[in-house]
C-alpha cells in the first residue's frame, strides 16, 4: 500500500511589527466594514445636523440608535485590525456578539420603561 503525504503551508502577510493586519482593510469584509461605519456617521450627521423637526423624540432615539450601532461596528473593526480574537483566545468571541444583542435590548427596555414611568400620565379614568 502506498501512502501519499500532502503538505501545506501558508503564508499571511503583516505588518513589520506584527500589531496591525492592515490586510483585513483591502478584503471585503473589511471594506463592508468601513463603509457601513461611513454611513452611519453620514446619518448621524445628517440628523444631528438638522433643525426645525416636529418630533425631537424621534431624532433622538434615531441619533442614539445610529451612535450604538457605530460604537458596535468600530469595536468588531478595531478587533480585526488589531488582532485582538487570536491575542485573547480565553473570550469566546461568537458569543461577545449576543452580549452586544443582549445591551442593545436592554437599553431599549431602559427607554421604554422611563418613557413609560416619566411620561405623560392620564388623571382621570374611564369608568
Amino acid at each position: 500500500m502506498s501512502h501519499t503525504v500532502i503538505t501545506t503551508t501558508t503564508t499571511t502577510r503583516t505588518s513589520a511589527d506584527g500589531v496591525l493586519n492592515t490586510g483585513y482593510t483591502r478584503t471585503i469584509p473589511g471594506l463592508l466594514k468601513i463603509g457601513q461605519m461611513l454611513a452611519l456617521l453620514v446619518a448621524f450627521l445628517c440628523v444631528h445636523c438638522v433643525f426645525g423637526w416636529p418630533n425631537w423624540a424621534a431624532m433622538q432615539f434615531f441619533e442614539v440608535v445610529v451612535l450604538w450601532f457605530l460604537i458596535a461596528f468600530l469595536i468588531f473593526f478595531l478587533m480585526h485590525l488589531f488582532r485582538l480574537q487570536a491575542r485573547m483566545p480565553c473570550i469566546n468571541w461568537p458569543l461577545t456578539v449576543f452580549g452586544f444583542i443582549a445591551t442593545f435590548l436592554m437599553a431599549v427596555s431602559l427607554w421604554t420603561s422611563y418613557s413609560v414611568t416619566c411620561g405623560s400620565h392620564q388623571t382621570g379614568a374611564a369608568v
